[in-house]
């Protein structure tokens, strides 16, 4: 509601309305003052033209006391007040009656053509009482003027009564209209403003939640996998120790050589969440998420630092580089077989390049899907396949069932596949996930590398 709504709203409630027809109590004390003085006004002068009349004056009195009384029904009823103005206007009474009543009519809500004719006859009426009581004074004092003279001062005071009320009554009212819709208007345009508000919080919401949910995801592929690989080599570690020393040394490298490799994707991950200001607008609304998820992050390298510490000795600092990419699938299948899964890499068609975040995407499946390997099928024999066509990658990961192998314990967040699914259904893709004949599992997915992906 706009200010003058509220205002007038307000008023409506502090102040009681009036009785009957009356908004307010202040229009209905200025009605009955006007009613009085207009019944006034008549009985007076209809005591003095039943005098004329040679009636008695209660004639004059009682004629002219409801006359001029009718004022009281100008705002419920204007044009029976013109019409009772009129009537008594040979009667040479009801001189404020007449005034009001056009003014109230005119102002009111009637058609423009029925004030048109009544404001006419009453400047019809109003002249011809006038043109013959102006005669009959002049020939009583013994002068005679001349037609045109009594036709132009009948005239005169005809439109001189007529015309001032009715044309205040016009702009009275347009204006009055003007402003209702003006007020109309306005409330419309707030109930629209606090309609798109409403809107913009739930999209203000909606772009949060999108946010968290992204950079959940970020957080799940950068650690997942590696610290999956490093909970691995660390059971085969603990395994050969007594045994194989030298097998136990070189998995103590590679537990140390995940490790840093985690703690760069986990600084990078880092340097975006407190850096990136001037990124999307969700990114802006996300800031207090993004604060919380960045202290996470930072917990969970501290805890992947002591862990390679223990492992390898120490963590050297490493360069910021580029994001995954295709290129790399050939290191990653590398790791997984170092772990001692059996790991099968075919790649079809001509490599071509499809985009940072197509390739970017692509790498996340098969590393997720690896790494569910690692966590529910140990010991199984996977198959990584990648399909570059024409406008699209397309990429299968299949693995057969777990031949018993020693299970290490990995937890499982129940969140990679759905992961999967919103990565390749962002760009546009098909993702399908299901368990094989053979009560192995696969993960297949066709991502289209249109030229807005390649442009990102």
């Amino acid at each position: 509601m706009t200010t003058t709504g509220a205002i007038a709203e307000a008023g409506a409630r502090g102040a009681p309305g009036g009785p009957w027809w009356w908004g307010r109590r202040r229009s209905f004390v200025l009605d009955v003052t006007l009613a009085l003085l207009s019944a006034l006004e008549c009985a007076t002068e209809g005591i003095g033209f039943a005098n004329e009349a040679g009636l008695p004056a209660a004639v004059g009195f009682a004629i002219g006391l409801p006359a001029g009384a009718s004022l009281l029904l100008r705002r419920r009823w204007p044009i029976a007040v013109v019409l009772v103005s009129i009537a008594i206007t040979p009667a040479e009474m009801g001189f404020l009656l007449s005034l009001v009543g056009l003014y109230t009519l005119a102002a009111s809500d009637v058609a423009r053509r029925l004030t048109v004719v009544l404001a006419g006859v009453s400047v019809v009426g109003t002249f011809v009482v006038t043109f013959a009581r102006f005669h009959q004074d002049m020939s009583q004092d013994g002068y005679h003027p001349g037609l045109w003279l009594t036709v132009f001062f009948s005239a005169l005071m005809a439109l001189g009564l007529s015309a001032p009320p009715v044309l205040l009554g016009l702009y009275v009212g347009a204006r009055r209209r003007l402003v209702e819709s003006l007020r109309e208007r306005a409330d419309g345009l707030e109930r629209e403003l606090a309609l798109l508000a409403d809107r913009a919080e739930e999209r203000a919401v909606w772009a949060r939640n999108e946010e968290r949910t992204r950079i959940a995801r970020e957080m799940h592929d950068v650690v997942a996998h590696r610290v999956s690989l490093m909970v691995v080599h660390a059971a085969a570690l603990q395994a050969v120790a007594l045994k194989d020393p030298e097998k136990a040394s070189r998995n103590a490298g590679l537990v140390g050589d995940m490790g840093r490799q985690a703690l760069t994707e986990l600084r990078e991950m880092l340097g975006v969440l407190r850096t990136s200001s001037d990124g999307a607008v969700a990114a802006q609304s996300s800031s207090a998420d993004s604060q919380r998820l960045a202290e996470v992050a930072a917990a969970a390298s501290a805890r992947v630092s002591e862990s390679v510490v223990a492992a390898a000795g120490a963590a050297d600092e490493a360069a910021v580089g580029d994001g995954p990419c295709l290129d790399g699938l050939e290191d990653l299948v590398g790791l997984s077989r170092a772990a001692g899964m059996v790991v099968e890499l075919c790649v079809e068609g001509e490599e071509r390049p499809h985009g940072l975040r197509v390739e970017s995407t692509a790498y996340r499946v098969v590393q997720e899907a690896l790494t569910n390997v690692h966590k529910h099928a140990p010991g199984a024999k996977a198959v990584v396949r990648v399909a570059h066509r024409e406008g699209e990658v397309a990429l299968q990961v299949e693995n057969g069932p777990s031949d018993g192998g020693a299970d290490v314990g990995l937890p499982s967040g129940g969140n990679g596949l759905v992961g999967m699914r919103e990565r390749v259904s962002a760009l546009g893709g098909v993702f399908v996930a299901g368990v094989t004949d053979v009560g192995g599992f696969r993960v297949s997915a066709v991502i289209p590398s249109g030229e807005g992906w390649m442009a990102a």
